[in-house]
Parts: C-alpha cells; sequence; structure tokens
C-alpha cells in the first residue's frame, strides 16, 4: 500500500467516525429532545438546523467522505487483494449506501418537506410528532450504523494490510 493511500485511509477512518457521532447524537438526543418541545419548537429549530448544515463542515466532510468513498471503495477492489481488499470496498460501499444513499433517498426528503410546511399548522405539527420524528430517527440511525461499519471496516482492512506485508530478512 502506498504512503499516500495510508494516509488516507487513516483519516477517512476518522472521519467515518465524525459523521457517524454527529448522526449518534441526533439519534441518541437530539431529537428526542426537540420532539419533547412541544412541536412548534422542535420544527422550527429542526428548520433552522436542516439550512445551517449545509454552510459547515459537517457537510464538507459528509460530501467529501462520499467522493473520497468511491476511491476508497475502488481502491479496496482493483488495487488490493484477498480480505484486506474485500474490507476496504465494503468499507467505501457502505458509506455510499448507508449513509449517503440512505440521506439522499430519505432524509433529504423528509427535511425538504419539513421547511415546506408552516410552522404554527397543527397539521405540521402532527407530521413532526406522528411521521418526522420516528422515520428520520430511524433513517438517521441507520447512517450512524452504516458510518460505525464503514470505520470498523477501513479499520480492520487496514490492520490486516499492515500485518500482512512482508518484512524484510
Amino acid at each position: 500500500m502506498s504512503t499516500t493511500f495510508f494516509f488516507l485511509i487513516q483519516f477517512a477512518i476518522l472521519a467515518y467516525a465524525l459523521v457517524g457521532g454527529v448522526f449518534l447524537a441526533f439519534s441518541d438526543f437530539i431529537m428526542r429532545s426537540l420532539a419533547q418541545t412541544g412541536g412548534h419548537g422542535g420544527v422550527e429549530a429542526m428548520q433552522v438546523i436542516n439550512r445551517e448544515v449545509f454552510r459547515w463542515v459537517f457537510m464538507a466532510l459528509f460530501l467529501g467522505m462520499a467522493a473520497m468513498s468511491l476511491i476508497i471503495a475502488g481502491y479496496g477492489a482493483l488495487g488490493l487483494t484477498g480480505p484486506a481488499g474485500t474490507l476496504i470496498m465494503l468499507a467505501g460501499l457502505v458509506y455510499l449506501v448507508g449513509c449517503f444513499g440512505v440521506t439522499v433517498f430519505f432524509n433529504v426528503p423528509m427535511n425538504e418537506a419539513l421547511a415546506g410546511m408552516e410552522m404554527s399548522s397543527d397539521m405540521t405539527r402532527d407530521y413532526w410528532l406522528q411521521t418526522y420524528v420516528p422515520r428520520w430517527t430511524f433513517w438517521n440511525s441507520v447512517r450512524t450504523i452504516a458510518c460505525t461499519v464503514s470505520a470498523a471496516l477501513l479499520l480492520f482492512g487496514l490492520l490486516w494490510v499492515t500485518q500482512n506485508q512482508t518484512q524484510p530478512v
């Protein structure tokens, strides 16, 4: 493994874990806390969060890791052999499907629907408590697990590569 890919994979392990940590916070206590605000406060807070997330480090990391996951999956499939290649390839694919894909196909459409709703409407409050919070949190938990699995697979793949390199005699 080249030095460049060695450091790229180390960075990716940390980045997957950081992205997963943000998702974990939402699934573990942020969404539950927002739901306890009585509806309108939670809706307003989530609408603001969904607007602000595009302006900060998290989005650069989240999107950057999608692109990097393509490279990682390709490198695992084409640049490595054996279990290490399989683990590294799977790490990239799990992030692409379980984190990025779930975001695009499930969480973002729910965020867009919530963004277009009037905060003070009873229909919005019902959607928020009965549909948005449970479904969004479920899919967010899938993203959390995908990031964790990706970090673990990448770590195990990197360990496999480093443990099985031939040492000079």
